[in-house]
């Protein structure tokens, strides 16, 4: 008589459909995920222009000369190539970009690099990456992501094939004891789904797929790469910190001096905007929010007296008769005729979408803080202090929020996560040279002066400790 059972049936099933499942061939996808995590803090995902690191269209080509592996060897480990291999492309790549420090990767597989490639390649060639509307995987370089409802189709089919698998079993079992002269009673449909096996199987399975669930979620915890909320007012980092070339620290003074970097009070914006009244690329639409906020009347350059006391009406009068002069300047309407029906309808559109910005169900009130959206938030239990890597440590603001002054609309360009900080001060050196802040550290200064040791990073002077960031 046959003894297999329905659970181990499924179990021989998934076995034989395994390869299926974790497969890991390379992929545009798969590079688009796998540079989300590694690369994109340093490298911009143009990969036709240079941020923290250079940028990436062409790096095969460029490597040409030598083997594959040495440029899988560099990013993996790009330091090793420097001091210890002394490859001569790696140190000319070190001396090029001012001895700029890549955080080691060793974890990444050859077929992890390969789909980095792939996906460096369809963005700096702008090869779609994903599907088309039409279904069709449209992945570059040969390689698209298998659908997710594929894997639900084959799992589906194990479970069909092996209740079908099952029956077949018990009906032979059935004419085996009957040849035997054996009474032998036949599990139903019902009885096999309802078995031992397949209600432990299924339990097993559920707190599997749960604990699998929640873990990734508290790992995912403020990993938002990308995330780019529209803001109440249309500020432009390209404008201000770009076109402008505004420095960072004028607006985010916390920066240099508390933990917080902190988002400017609306008085920062007013010493530069009580001067100009009119945007660039908005008009006076988005900086009338900023006057209104604070009760700054453009129309006489005067702060107004009472203003958090004023009816929405009265506001209105004064925000409406300011931006009704300024569309009349723009279309060139004497300041005496009346407005057409079109400025009357932009002075109410720009008005309503005022009110909508600065308002909502906690502020009723126009007067008051400008309620941003944030978009960078660590964990409560993690400590980070702006000040000790801005003042002591000289990080640059982009090598962790990216090219902002690139940005029209800000967004979380790193990870952010435990990973990175700590790969950061592994290969993060420390500036000693002339920062009081190191003088203590005179074993480390006695050691770079002899030559024994070429370089101190954060991890040298304490920065793996656990108890630095989660006190």
């Amino acid at each position: 008589m046959i003894k297999y059972s329905f659970k181990s049936l499924f179990y021989i099933a998934l076995i034989a459909f395994l390869p299926t499942f974790i497969s890991a061939q390379p992929s545009v996808e798969s590079g688009k995920a796998l540079f989300t995590a590694n690369c994109a803090q340093c490298h911009a995902k143009s990969m036709k222009k240079d941020a923290t690191g250079p940028a990436l269209a062409g790096v095969e080509e460029r490597w040409a000369d030598y083997p594959q592996e040495d440029l899988y060897n560099w990013i993996k480990n790009s330091q090793k190539m420097i001091f210890a291999v002394k490859h001569p492309r790696a140190i000319e790549l070190w001396n090029q970009y001012n001895n700029v420090i890549m955080n080691a990767a060793e974890h990444l597989t050859d077929e992890n690099i390969e789909s980095i490639l792939l996906y460096v390649d369809a963005q700096a060639n702008a090869v779609p990456t994903t599907k088309d509307p039409s279904g069709d995987d449209a992945g570059a370089g040969g390689g698209g992501k298998v659908p997710s409802w594929l894997y639900w189709i084959l799992f589906l089919a194990l479970g069909v094939l092996s209740l079908i698998l099952a029956r077949v079993i018990s009906s032979l079992n059935q004419i085996a004891a009957k040849k035997e002269g054996i009474d032998y009673e036949r599990k139903t449909l019902l009885q096999t789904l309802t078995g031992k096996g397949v209600v432990s199987f299924v339990l097993f399975a559920a707190v599997l797929f749960g604990g699998y669930t929640t873990v990734n979620n508290a790992v995912n915890l403020g990993r938002q790469e990308g995330y780019a909320p529209e803001q109440p007012i249309k500020f432009s980092h390209k404008t201000h910190a770009g076109i402008q070339q505004i420095d960072c620290q004028y607006c985010h003074d916390g920066a240099r001096r508390s933990k917080h970097s902190v988002i400017p009070a609306a008085n920062t914006c007013m010493n530069c905007h009580s001067a100009i009244n009119v945007g660039s690329e908005y008009g006076t639409g988005e900086i009338t929010k900023i006057f209104a906020s604070v009760g700054w009347d453009p129309s006489n350059n005067k702060y107004i007296e009472g203003y958090e006391d004023l009816s929405r009406d009265e506001i209105k009068d004064i925000y409406t008769k300011w931006i009704g002069d300024n569309y009349k300047k723009e279309n060139d309407i004497s300041a005496d005729d009346k407005l057409t029906d079109a400025g009357v309808e932009e002075v109410d559109r720009q008005w309503n979408h005022l009110v909508e910005s600065l308002t909502n169900d906690q502020k009723s009130k126009i007067y008051g803080p400008i309620e941003w959206v944030r978009i960078h938030n660590l964990p409560d239990h993690v400590y980070f202090n702006h000040a000790q890597h801005v003042t002591i440590g000289e990080v640059e603001c982009q090598q962790c929020h990216g090219a902002v002054e690139e940005m029209d609309l800000v967004a979380q360009h790193s990870p952010l996560s435990m990973g990175w900080c700590i790969n950061c001060h592994r290969q993060t050196e420390v500036k000693f040279a002339d920062n009081e802040y190191y003088e203590s550290y005179a074993k480390y200064h006695e050691e770079l002066a002899s030559g024994s040791k070429k370089a101190v990073t954060v991890e040298d002077i304490g920065g793996l400790e656990c108890q630095k960031c989660h006190y």
